[in-house]
């Protein structure tokens, strides 16, 4: 199932509030563990910290090009093209059209999207005066023209689209020629940097909004901002250039705030009578639900929420909504007095973006799939695939898993210690997921949907999963890489493979 979370700013599990609601609220919302509607009407608890720095997820800025061309008849000689757009009085109307289709498109997509005004190229010189111009992308509506027009829209370095008609108005030209001419410049081999097959759609508005929807995934994406407790880190001997990796292929900004900082934020905290009862009053709040079971000490669950508080300071210090933890199985627990894995899960809950291990070798997996999808994802450990079934756990899974209901959960120990609390998120069986397998050297990552047919209770991280594989699962086994995978609730592979490749990073399905 896919589900969107709407545009601007989460406040929780699903709920997002606009940049000019946000103003008019202040960016401080009450410390109060109160019920809101969510996006889609059902009342979700807002449990945790209020946020000093909500979760924003930006727009997609998209400046639509219609380029077209008039020409006059000669006699005795062809003059004129294919296309539908031959008179101002033909232009006028497409133009209309096309005004109809960027408002549907705005309210059928399910994350922010703006398009600035349609703009009007007929010649490559009139494309400079889009360089002043503050967008992401290109929609270009290519009716006709010469080939050196669409070039230099293409120059101008952002993320195109070329839109084409064939029955949904009047036939375009580049219909015809946009994959030999303009793709292939009138040879065998591609040939137009940073355009290719996948960038052209033809009629379908479908097909332009799940693009839209990727590109604007990869705007929030690229260049992240990052806090790292205890510093960045990778995964085994092939995660130890990880972080540089992220740095140079995803431009994330990865901000290390010390274990010795951290401990002083949290007895700082623990001096304040005034924080020490309001992460209590949380607590109590959060297993006042009956779908909250706890299994392990209560206060281990009020130390979370403490936490979850230097938490939120971190972010808001540093203006980002993205966090991790390293050392997790480790150094965070006698500084904490409890586990990391409760504080992550409530901040996946309410929209950021909170991930243990600090393993950047599958972190930026993870920030993609959240804004593709507009909902948490779950960072996991998998097994061995066998049987057309793999097994996912970790310790941190979120609750929200669909971006708006809460599933049901025990509140256990993390596994391994034995120590703090740790969710056991029941996950909904049935559901469809996504599953993201990134390689050691951002080279190359797998995508693969599958379906949750069981919620055991093993001797293993505590959120756990067994998933059918949909497609070659011995294939899978093969060709894994990596270690840790990335998992969200819909399908969500076709808009992962398309902001990748825009990054020069192979994709591969089953």
């Amino acid at each position: 199932m896919r589900r969107g979370l709407g545009s601007g700013v989460h406040t929780c599990c699903g709920n997002w509030l606009s940049r000019r609601q946000l103003l008019r609220l202040g960016t401080m919302l009450p410390a109060t563990a109160e019920f809101t509607a969510t996006a889609l009407g059902t009342p979700t608890a807002t449990f945790g910290t209020p946020p000093k720095q909500p979760p924003v997820r930006l727009p997609l800025r998209v400046q639509p090009v219609l380029v077209y061309e008039f020409y006059k008849r000669v006699p005795e000689r062809s003059w004129r093209p294919w296309g539908g757009l031959m008179t101002p009085q033909d232009v006028a109307e497409e133009k209309d059209r096309i005004g109809r289709e960027l408002e549907h498109l705005k309210q059928v997509a399910e994350f922010p999207l703006e398009f600035l005004p349609l703009a009007e190229i007929s010649r490559a010189d009139q494309v400079s005066k889009l360089s002043t111009l503050e967008f992401d992308s290109l929609l270009i509506y290519a009716a006709s023209g010469g080939v050196q027009v669409y070039e230099a829209l293409n120059r101008l370095g952002k993320w195109n689209l070329i839109f084409v008609r064939h029955r949904s108005g009047p036939v375009y030209l580049w219909y015809e020629i946009v994959h030999p001419r303009l793709l292939r410049k009138t040879v065998d081999e591609y040939g137009e940097p940073g355009l290719g097959p996948d960038d052209v759609v033809v009629d379908e508005l479908a097909d332009l909004v799940w693009r839209l929807r990727a590109l604007a995934a990869l705007k929030n994406t690229v260049g992240k901002r990052i806090v790292c407790v205890g510093g960045p880190s990778g995964w085994g001997k092939g995660g130890q250039m990880a972080p540089a990796r992220t740095r140079t292929v995803f431009q994330m900004e990865l901000v290390t705030v010390s274990y010795e900082e951290l401990a002083k934020r949290i007895e700082a905290a623990r001096q304040d009578p005034d924080r020490v009862q309001q992460a209590r009053q949380q607590a109590s709040d959060y297993l006042r639900d009956p779908d909250v079971r706890l299994e392990t000490e209560r206060a281990f669950v009020e130390n979370a929420f403490l936490l979850t508080g230097v938490f939120h300071d971190l972010l808001a210090e540093h203006q980002t909504d993205a966090i991790t933890i390293n050392h997790c199985m480790t150094a965070i627990m006698p500084v904490g007095k409890t586990t990391a894995c409760l504080p992550l899960s409530l901040l996946n809950d309410a929209g950021y973006l909170a991930f243990c291990e600090s393993d950047f070798v599958v972190i930026p997996s993870g920030v993609l799939l959240h804004y593709v999808a507009g909902q948490p994802v779950f960072l996991n450990d998998p097994t061995y695939p066998h049987h057309g079934l793999v097994t996912l756990a970790h310790c941190t899974a979120p609750r929200c898993m669909d971006g708006h209901h809460p599933e049901p959960v025990r509140i256990l120990t993390h596994f391994e210690s034995d120590y703090g609390a740790a969710p056991k998120v029941q996950m909904r069986k049935g559901q469809v997921v996504t599953n993201l397998v990134p390689d050691f050297n951002f080279e190359r990552w797998i995508g693969f949907t599958g379906e949750i047919v069981d919620t055991p209770f093993l001797a293993i991280c505590r959120s756990q999963i067994d998933v059918s594989i949909r497609g070659d699962w011995q294939r899978l086994v093969h060709q894994m890489r990596g270690f840790h995978w990335m998992t969200c609730y819909g399908d969500w592979v076709r808009e992962t493979g398309y902001a990748l490749r825009r990054l020069g990073l192979k994709f591969e399905t089953l």
